[in-house]
């Protein structure tokens, strides 16, 4: 099948100045200028008028829990909740809505920008719930809350660290609370959310996702129901499971890598990210170190010798340090060529210094990192301010890592962050440290290209000749601009001469492009109502 895309601008390194482009059986065959165009439009089976819409490679989202995105979006949703009484409030309208033996699974509390200053209780989920059954994770995934009646049906829950009788959990004893959760809520209610998450991706432009699947996160069984959901709508799922020495699964469940989150540390929000020193809103506490860096030397050893990805999530500066050091230990066993070779990634990566860095880049390590979380958390008066105090003008050092030569790859960390990859570039290039600022091109790249590159490819994410026909269309109420190719800032040029392709203005007051169409390879994902009337 022929598909011509006329009349638009095209997102092309092959031809900055494109405004159509054709597919033939999911592949690009062709761009050029409308004139060209004309030879292929008789023998095109589809021919869209773009009226000046937007053609760019589709987005890839290298960080997803799907099955718990889909379960915000199928569930309790407390993002942006403004106090604990209003996170209550909601809780307890969805209450209503169910029956006594419901099993509520909520997540999106932040108790940092609420006046009361601390999460619900076990108590007050009591009577908001009516007594049932209340898992409500914290807006970074790391720590929860969780009603008397889920406590009780968690075996040996008090015994595990972490546990508070408050009804807060983390570490061993939050993931006791998402195994027992798993159980209770059960396959065909995670299908329903993967299938949910999925949608939800395509109609953001986001045509491939890798899941990073782990067992503190939920069971081997969701695996499969997450590639069932990509497969039915038609987007490119590549899967990771968090746990080292399982070699058997990454046959059985078709993985990538023994990678993603396969915790190093925690997250700042929870206070379990390990730290040098400590947390500046909590002087008595340095957070949790989950691996040695003989744990994480041996794990990448391990899975460079059978030629799949090694992978960790880190935060902290300690754990990035212990990061640092396995990877260093490694590469005495292996070489750095192996290392290089294998593309072994790391999720987050926000506060390494500069002898970290180096390190990932001689390693050729790929930085899988999250642009909102210095969108939302960055800045003097942020979250990331107030448990670490000066030291978030160093965080989340895209600009550091880039000028060192290391791959970057965006995602989201959904249900952490909500699915948008031009707010992640946005993000990215209005970073609140300048000097770690991208360019939008720059950051671009990362959310497309730096995503397959991530997974081991590197012929994708790009509209060129002979690339899968993997692309979104978008509408802009803002003018497009030719960006200049030493921007260093969010800066544009209307400058012809420049020669570098359009992408939309991405300042503060300009809003966001909307997708009208994602395909990949070729196949529609997803059409908005009319898109191209």
């Amino acid at each position: 099948m022929r598909t011509l895309l006329t009349n638009g601008s095209v997102y092309s390194p092959a031809d900055p100045h494109a405004t159509a482009i054709a597919f033939d059986d999911g592949v690009v065959s062709w761009l050029g200028d409308d004139t060209g165009a004309v030879s292929y439009a008789s023998g095109a089976d589809e021919v869209i008028d773009l009226r000046g819409k937007l053609v760019t490679p589709a987005f890839v989202d290298a960080h997803v829990h799907t099955a718990q995105t889909g379960a915000l979006l199928t569930g309790l949703d407390l993002v942006g909740a403004t106090s604990l009484t209003e996170a209550l409030d909601r809780l307890s309208s969805f209450a209503a809505t169910l029956g006594p033996d419901a099993v509520i699974d909520g997540a999106g509390w932040d108790e940092t920008r609420w006046p009361e200053g601390r999460p619900p209780a076990a108590e007050e989920l009591d009577r908001a719930a009516g007594g049932r059954k209340v898992y409500l994770s914290r807006v970074d995934g790391h720590s929860g809350v969780i009603s008397s009646a889920l406590a009780a049906a968690v075996d040996g829950l008090a015994g595990h660290a972490g546990y508070d009788a408050s009804g807060r959990v983390e570490r061993d004893a939050h993931h006791a609370v998402r195994d027992a959760l798993s159980e209770l809520i059960g396959p065909e209610q995670r299908l329903v959310d993967a299938r949910a998450a999925v949608k939800a991706m395509a109609e953001r432009g986001i045509g491939a996702f890798h899941e990073m699947a782990a067992p503190h996160i939920g069971p081997l069984w969701e695996l499969p129901l997450v590639r069932q959901a990509a497969e039915e709508l038609g987007l490119s799922a590549t899967l990771y499971w968090g746990e080292p020495g399982v070699f058997g699964n990454v046959t059985e469940y078709g993985l990538a890598g023994l990678a993603g989150d396969l915790n190093a540390d925690g997250a700042l929000g929870s206070r379990t990210a390990a730290l040098r020193a400590p947390y500046a809103d909590r002087p008595d506490h340095r957070g949790h170190a989950y691996l040695t860096a003989e744990q994480i030397a041996e794990h990448v050893v391990a899975c460079t010798g059978k030629g799949v990805q090694a992978g960790f999530h880190c935060i902290g500066d300690l754990a990035l340090d212990n990061i640092a050091r396995g990877f260093e230990l490694a590469a005495e066993k292996v070489g750095v060529p192996a290392l290089v070779a294998a593309r072994h990634r790391l999720e987050h990566v926000e506060m390494p210094d500069e002898a970290a860095i180096a390190t990932l880049a001689r390693c050729g390590v790929v930085a899988s990192v999250q642009p909102m979380f210095d969108g939302h958390w960055g800045g003097p008066d942020g979250m990331y301010a107030e448990r670490v105090g000066d030291r978030w003008q160093g965080m989340n050092p895209f600009g550091s890592l880039a000028r060192a030569g290391v791959v970057l790859a965006f995602g989201s960390d959904a249900p952490v962050t909500a699915f948008g990859g031009w707010q992640a570039v946005r993000a990215a290039a209005f970073h609140h440290t300048e000097s770690e600022r991208i360019t939008v091109r720059a950051a671009f790249q990362a959310h497309t290209r730096g995503g397959w590159r991530a997974a081991g490819i590197d012929d994708a994410g790009v509209l060129a000749p002979g690339a899968a026909a993997t692309y979104a269309v978008w509408q802009s109420d803002a003018e497009l601009v030719v960006q200049t190719p030493d921007q260093r800032v969010a800066a544009w040029s209307t400058d012809p001469r420049a020669g570098v392709p359009v992408l939309p203005d991405l300042s503060d007051e300009a809003a966001v492009p909307s997708c009208l169409r994602t395909a990949v390879g070729g196949r529609p994902v997803y059409e908005s109502e009319g898109w191209s009337s």
